[in-house]
């Protein structure tokens, strides 16, 4: 890596300090948890994850030097100790949209309005009231294949399969849905994130260098020059 390219010394500092400042958070909502599977402790745990991972980079960067901290990745997560042949599971989603066309979300919404009295415009009829109509209309999944129709942008997305011991009584989870799972109990998670597709294009544009040099080895032992 060039000098020019390695990162500053005040920002392998910030870096430093974002750690110190994600482990304070991290304390403090774990002294202040709420039950075992408390989504403080969980988003504090991933933003310290994630600062210690940039500092680590920059470190390497700049000093050639790493860290003793090993970083969980979505790749290989929490090991999972749940049932081998579990009798029951349940499917976790989150997907996250961007409303790009407000305009266009809220004319959808009113267009099925006008032909169900049942959905309303709530809200004063703004964004809010609009994916209300459009969510009691269609299913998330067609939603999710028709995003543009509906002035939206996909961010990004997570499935979990996780394992349980049995199907909960009719209610039990509803109050809270997303707090009872834990990690461990996860059989399969599958992640759609921009961050993959960056990683492939440095992984071709890596390839296609490696390629190109071997062209030009290749070429220089028959005595050709590369075009």
């Amino acid at each position: 890596m060039s000098d020019a390219a390695l990162p500053t010394v005040a920002e392998v500092r910030a870096a430093a300090e974002a750690v110190k400042a994600a482990l304070d958070r991290h304390l403090a909502a774990v002294e202040s948890r709420i039950g075992d599977e408390d989504p403080a402790v969980y988003a504090a745990f991933n933003e310290l994850a994630a600062a210690a991972e940039e500092y680590d980079e920059l470190l390497y960067d700049r000093y050639d030097e790493v860290t003793p901290f090993e970083i969980p990745t979505p790749e290989t997560g929490a090991p999972y100790t749940g049932p081998a042949e579990p009798a029951a599971f349940s499917v976790l989603i989150r997907r996250d949209y961007a409303v790009v066309e407000p305009a266009r979300l809220i004319a959808q919404a009113e267009r099925v309005a006008a032909h169900d009295r049942d959905a309303e415009l709530l809200d004063d009829g703004g964004t809010a009231g609009a994916l209300g109509v459009l969510f009691g209309e269609y299913e998330p999944d067609e939603i999710a294949s028709r995003y543009k129709e509906f002035g939206l942008e996909e961010g990004d997305s997570t499935l979990w399969v996780a394992a349980l011991e049995e199907v909960a009584e009719p209610g039990d989870w509803l109050n809270s849905p997303f707090g009872q799972t834990d990690p461990q109990d996860v059989l399969h998670r599958f992640d759609v994130s921009s961050v993959f597709d960056e990683e492939s294009d440095f992984e071709d544009e890596d390839e296609d260098e490696d390629e190109d040099a071997g062209d030009e080895e290749s070429a220089a032992r028959s005595g050709l020059a590369p075009a």
